[in-house]
């Protein structure tokens, strides 16, 4: 379960995201102000997302977002804010932000974003120790070794990039040019469309449990292909 930061002072809007973020999953810690914020982040609380309001009672939330990235803390940040000013947007990327929702806005939206932040956060620690993992599949890239629920996977080199770029993409659609494009090993090796099916059929057939209904490596129809690891 991850765990969120919410600084608002907006009482109906605290009990608003608090009924829709716990009911998604998400475990929430609320501070009114800027004062109750730090102590949340000194007393050595853990938190996988900050959501902070811009206008605080005792100051604004690019105070706390500049306090956390100059302690070199890179916890995805989302501004809630209720200005749409591009001086607004632009002083909040540039206090650190990863992303911004103007209010009033959609409360799906809003945990759409944060599981997308939490996903790419996810990936970037995993990439900096030289691990993916996502639903049944870890790949070791330095080791250059793909396991199926800790059993090593008989794969070849294309399987093997094909799978990681899978991995590093969780939840997203690749298209079939972006995937032969990244398939393209710089050494002339070229990968056609046809065998780009090939390499799809063999890497289900190695993965899923039924590779005529996959749960992991999913098509989408007219577009492409996505990894859903959450399956």
């Amino acid at each position: 379960m991850s765990r969120l930061l919410l600084l608002e002072d907006d009482v109906s809007l605290i009990d608003g995201l608090r009924y829709s973020l716990e009911k998604d999953g998400f475990e929430l810690e609320v501070a009114r102000t800027v004062r109750e914020a730090r102590v949340c982040l000194k007393e050595g609380h853990s938190f996988d997302l900050l959501l902070l309001d811009v206008t605080l009672p005792d100051g604004t939330g690019f105070m706390i977002c500049e306090e956390v990235r100059s302690a070199g803390d890179t916890t995805p940040i989302i501004f809630l804010t209720a200005s749409d000013e591009e001086t607004s947007i632009i002083r909040g990327l540039d206090s650190g932000g990863d992303d911004y929702i103007t209010k009033p806005f959609r409360l799906g939206e809003l945990c759409s974003r944060i599981r997308a932040l939490l996903r790419r956060s996810a990936m970037g620690r995993q990439e900096e120790s030289g691990l993916l993992r996502s639903g049944p599949v870890t790949v070791d890239q330095l080791a250059g070794r793909a396991y199926l629920e800790g059993k090593l996977l008989d794969l070849t080199g294309a399987e093997y990039r094909l799978l990681c770029l899978f991995l590093r993409h969780d939840g997203q659609v690749l298209t079939r040019n972006a995937i032969l494009d990244a398939l393209w090993d710089g050494n002339g090796s070229y990968v056609d469309d046809n065998t780009l099916s090939v390499y799809i059929r063999r890497l289900r057939e190695k993965i899923e449990r039924d590779p005529s209904r996959p749960e992991y490596l999913m098509t989408v129809r007219g577009m492409g292909y996505r990894w859903e690891g959450e399956a």
